[in-house]
């Protein structure tokens, strides 16, 4: 079975509530997991906890560590940290209306390739970081090696699946091309508008919001992003839109509602973030890289007020010769949102 297959059957196991094999280190998403199923993995002795080095921050575990909390951090399971407690350690959306226990006591953690793999499996789930680990998963459980599941991050392996004319309301001239990943369920879809003519075409990289997209959600300025982008993309006569399925900054639909949560507890997008567990932001912009490299396109000028969209493109060998800026109207609503994106993760609004 290839890399990306692994990684997929993964992905698909932990979302089931099943158990996963990574280098030797059985692992169980909190989140997914039942009673049986964790009665089953515990065995004669509890198995202990896996949780991100930012979700151990927030319970004040982080001193007991040597190091700086950037990675994962193993809690020792004690008799009475049963399926309930561990749910309330893994998600902070829970804190306020269940006021933890303790103490709380960590443990080295031997194998941190396979630990950081586990993190990396569940964002692309969709889950919170969060995981029983050295169980009993059975003789049937998926296996997956911590390296596939960097590489799949590190090198998408993109084809098109299919490509159709689709006029639209900013230009009837348009053409959407699908993608797939071998190692995601995810499909990315590219929208072509005009005619390629030589010059570099004006892009713009779009990441998936159901709620701003979709149901018109005024917490943040992703609709009008996308209607903005293809307003300018159809007036320059040449350039792609790519819609990337990378939801709530990569964390997910479900993360990204419990971050709304979060937020209306007083929380920032960025601490919201950081608090379930995840980084600030967790898209992965190589595969837009690919997208752009499969339609013949290395040099770009770039629809953006996001710099490290440019970054990620230009690692990943795509030529930035322009940074075009989106303005897009503010409102009650967003105008935390916007200071957030601005003082805390350098947008340039």
């Amino acid at each position: 079975m290839s890399g990306g297959r692994e990684v997929a059957r993964a992905v698909d196991a932990l979302r089931r509530g099943w158990a996963v094999n990574i280098d030797g280190l059985v692992v169980l998403a909190v989140e997914t997991a039942g009673e049986d199923e964790l009665a089953t993995f515990d065995g004669d002795r509890p198995a202990d906890l896996l949780i991100s080095g930012s979700r151990a921050v927030t319970l004040k575990l982080a001193n007991q560590r040597d190091a700086v909390p950037t990675g994962p951090v193993r809690i020792a399971r004690m008799p009475w940290i049963a399926l309930a407690d561990a749910t309330a350690l893994a998600d902070p959306a829970l804190d306020l209306k269940t006021p933890l226990k303790g103490p709380f006591r960590t443990l080295p953690l031997q194998d941190a390739k396979a630990a950081e793999a586990a993190l990396r499996l569940a964002r692309m789930a969709g889950l919170l970081p969060a995981f029983f680990i050295g169980g009993d998963g059975g003789a049937d459980l998926a296996s997956v090696s911590a390296q596939a599941v960097m590489d799949v991050h590190h090198a998408p392996s993109l084809t098109v699946a299919s490509r159709a004319r689709l006029p639209i309301a900013s230009a009837e001239k348009a053409e959407i091309v699908a993608f797939r990943s071998e190692g995601d369920s995810a499909e990315h879809v590219a929208l072509l508008i005009g005619q390629p003519n030589g010059t570099a075409p004006l892009v713009r990289l779009h990441s998936e919001c159901l709620t701003g997209d979709a149901l018109g959600s005024l917490k943040c300025d992703c609709g009008p992003q996308l209607s903005g982008a293809l307003a300018a993309i159809g007036a320059a006569d040449w350039g792609i839109l790519l819609y990337l399925r990378q939801e709530g900054r990569g964390i997910g639909l479900v993360n990204k509602l419990r971050a709304y949560a979060l937020q209306d507890q007083g929380f920032d997008t960025v601490d919201a973030n950081l608090r379930l567990g995840f980084r600030d932001d967790e898209r992965d912009f190589t595969v837009a890289a690919a997208m752009l490299h499969q339609l013949g396109q290395n040099r770009v000028r770039l629809l953006t007020n996001n710099p490290r969209k440019a970054t990620g493109l230009e690692a990943a060998g795509i030529k930035v010769i322009d940074q075009v800026p989106l303005r897009t109207p503010t409102n009650l609503h967003n105008q935390a949102y916007l200071d957030a994106k601005r003082v805390r993760s350098g947008h340039r609004l």
